[in-house]
């Protein structure tokens, strides 16, 4: 039995029965040593396929999507159906199914994902600061912090090895991580 949610249907893949059934697709018998079930319905692997990019859904993954009488891969369910949003970096359109880094309710290309200070490029494990809604390295979060206190020199050597906590506690310190930007389908 195929589970449905939504716009959201499983694909599964079965071994034929003996007794022939007819493929949904092509309506000629499923003559194949597998069939797929999707949409309480058996299909032909050839004639399963995504209305837009004609990929066979039955390798694409388990999940299609049926959106305006279309059968659809989830790439081009999102990109046709899909909610986008707003780098905020560089405040572009961010397309529903590109992939995104997250600091707190903040989403972003992963190229704009960078020092917003010295355009530094974070790596995986690195750690961060949002500050004023602006990502910071640590070199440079630590120079407004200075700033902010009245300090307009460079830590000397003495200062070295200080923590944030000399300095004030950090607005946000988060692991740089990668998060898709794929919202569930939802039914309209």
């Amino acid at each position: 039995m195929s589970r449905r949610r939504g716009n959201e249907d499983k694909v599964e893949v079965l071994d034929a029965p003996l007794e022939k059934r007819n493929c949904a697709g092509c309506k000629k018998k499923i003559k194949d040593r597998y069939l797929l079930k999707a949409l309480e319905q058996y299909w032909h692997e050839d004639c399963l396929k995504c209305a837009c990019c004609d990929c066979r859904l039955g390798e694409v993954g388990s999940t299609l999507y049926i959106k305006a009488n279309l059968m659809l891969c989830k790439r081009d369910y999102l990109r046709l159906f899909g909610t986008t949003g707003y780098c905020a970096a560089c405040a572009k359109v961010i397309p529903a199914f590109e992939m995104v880094m997250r600091a707190r309710d903040n989403v972003y290309h992963l190229e704009c994902f960078a020092c917003q200070q010295c355009n530094h490029r974070f790596c995986v494990g690195d750690k961060f600061y949002l500050r004023n809604n602006k990502i910071l390295c640590e070199e440079d979060y630590e120079d407004a912090m200075m700033l902010a206190m009245g300090h307009y020199f460079k830590p000397s050597m003495s200062m070295v090895g200080m923590t944030t906590d000399e300095h004030g506690p950090p607005i946000s310190t988060v692991n740089v991580h990668s998060t898709s930007a794929m919202p569930q389908p939802t039914s309209v």
